[in-house]
Formats: structure tokens, C-alpha cells, sequence
């Protein structure tokens, strides 16, 4: 892992002034921790994430929207909207409680996958997860791969080296991978305890194996990688309205992200949704709300 480490650092220095990689080359490599709240950053052992922090740009107010759950804000981070337009209110939301601002192609509110897609039609896309409830938020027909991993708690690393063989065989132009921890831990032990800071240690542990897997195939150097949360936590749970369930980590760095370091404008779930179609130089539908961030300074 230290050498992955080291490897993405000296990369990163040779590259901080590198202009925007074009579109067709460029690949954005997105990566979600449920239940990871901001607070614990500081004091958590994640060596591989902190890398990324000191590379690139990051922040530890961006705010979840309300209900501060898992599907409302996986839903508003693809989609680049809040809930009163996507529609998607609760934290297991398979369709909209309430009905969709705009139902595009597939008959889902349209996400950044959906844009790509249509732009971009030989695109290869994926989604992966532990949680089988993302597949419902993220509109799989304009996948070229979505799957779900097998329990974890029979196969803690399966995840893991999923992405790590589709990155290394497809080398995706998006690639959205969404683990379900820490929020097992926050809910059966509690956040902000050994075992959920033992937990973020594991998952950093991840996190340098999928830089590692995109190093192998070739694409480093064309590659974004954001790594973020859906809410925090507090006690044993989430969803309510302090600053421990509502602010989330968001890290961006790679091709053409300068050392800006720690954002200092507001960011909300949906401007993640923004900020990948930025990327591509996706055109914005009108329904989100989401702004992209500036990645230069």
C-alpha cells in the first residue's frame, strides 16, 4: 500500500499544473464510503485518502441533504438534484415518493451515468456495490456493468477485487464503486469508536488497492479519482439534522486537479453530480441544481 502510495504522490507533483484531460481521455474513478462523517477524518488512520487530500483538493463541510440517510443522497449525488426534484425521500427509496421534476430516458430523473451515456455512447460504464439498494438510483441501462457484492461479512474483500479486475480488464471511462461501510459499524457498535476508525483503516486499505488496479491498467495518468460519503452518523444512527450526520469528506484529485486544498465554498450532495459531468464537459440538464467545482485555481 505504501508504495501505491508513493507511486500516486510522485505522479501527482509531476502533474499538479496539468491542463483538463480531454473528455475522450479522461477517466473518473468515484468512490463512496457509506456513513463516513466528516468528523472522524481527522483522527482516522487512512493513509491512501489523506495522499489524495494533500494532492489534490478537498472538504470536510459538504453537506448531505435532508433526510440525512443512504438513498435520498446516493440518489442526489447521481443525480445532481435534491430530493424535492428526484424525488427519492428515504433512506431505502427504490422509486420516488414523490414524483420526478423530469423522467428522461429510461424512465428514471436523469444521472450523470444517463449523460455520459448519451454523449459518449462507446462509454464504458460501471456501478458497483455492496448495498444492493444503488442499483435502483442509478439507472443501470446506461451501465455497461452493474453488480452487487456478495455479503460481506462472508466476503469482506469481494468488493474490492471486483473493481480491481473490471478496472484492470475494461479500464471504465466512469466507475462508480460504493461500499456499505462504515454504516454497519456505526449502526451495530456506533460511530465515532475504535471499531468504526478500525473500519475506515480497512477500507483506506481498499482504496490504495484500486489505485493500485488503475496504475496496472495503464490509465493513472488519466485519471480523477473522488472519493466521498453519502451522511455521517451519530451514536448508532443517522438521518436527523446535527453536523455529525450531515457533513461528509469529498476529495478530488488526479489528471488536470491542481493543489487547491481545502474548498472553501459551500458544497452540497448534488454538486458531485456537477462536478463529473463537468469533467466530461457534459452539458447540465436544467432540472439540476447541482454546480460544478472548480478545480483549478
Amino acid at each position: 500500500m505504501k508504495k501505491t502510495i508513493i507511486y500516486f504522490l510522485l505522479f501527482l507533483l509531476s502533474g499538479v499544473t496539468a491542463r483538463a484531460a480531454k473528455p475522450n481521455d479522461l477517466h473518473v474513478v468515484y468512490i463512496g464510503l457509506d456513513g463516513w462523517g466528516s468528523y472522524s477524518l481527522p483522527k482516522a488512520e487512512m493513509p491512501a485518502v489523506k495522499s489524495l487530500m494533500a494532492e489534490g483538493c478537498y472538504t470536510l463541510k459538504k453537506r448531505a441533504v435532508l433526510p440525512s440517510s443512504s438513498a435520498v443522497n446516493w440518489a442526489s449525488m447521481f443525480m445532481g438534484a435534491g430530493p424535492e426534484l428526484h424525488g427519492y425521500t428515504e433512506w431505502g427509496s427504490k422509486t420516488p415518493e414523490l414524483p420526478s421534476r423530469v423522467v428522461l430516458k429510461n424512465n428514471i430523473f436523469p444521472t450523470v451515468f444517463q449523460l455520459l451515456r448519451e454523449a459518449r455512447p462507446e462509454a464504458e460504464i460501471g456501478v458497483m456495490s455492496e448495498w444492493d439498494g444503488i442499483m435502483y438510483l442509478v439507472d443501470t441501462l446506461s451501465t455497461n456493468c452493474h453488480a452487487v457484492a456478495p455479503d460481506y461479512n462472508q466476503h469482506p474483500t469481494a468488493l474490492c477485487e471486483m473493481a480491481e479486475k473490471y478496472i484492470i480488464d475494461k479500464k471504465p471511462t466512469l466507475l462508480a464503486i460504493c461500499f456499505d461501510n462504515p454504516d454497519h459499524v456505526g449502526h451495530a457498535i456506533g460511530h465515532d469508536t475504535p471499531e468504526y476508525y478500525n473500519k475506515l483503516t480497512e477500507l483506506d486499505g481498499y482504496i490504495a488497492r484500486i489505485i493500485r488496479a488503475v496504475e496496472q491498467a495503464g490509465i493513472l495518468k488519466q485519471t480523477v479519482f473522488i472519493v466521498t460519503s453519502d451522511h455521517g452518523g451519530i451514536e448508532k444512527g443517522h438521518g436527523g439534522k446535527t453536523l455529525a450526520e450531515t457533513e461528509t469528506p469529498l476529495i478530488i484529485a488526479g489528471k488536470g486537479v491542481l493543489r487547491r486544498g481545502e474548498l472553501t465554498e459551500s458544497i452540497v450532495q448534488y454538486d458531485v453530480a456537477a462536478t463529473i459531468a463537468a469533467l466530461f464537459r457534459l452539458k447540465q440538464p436544467q432540472v439540476w441544481t447541482g454546480r460544478a467545482i472548480s478545480l483549478k485555481k
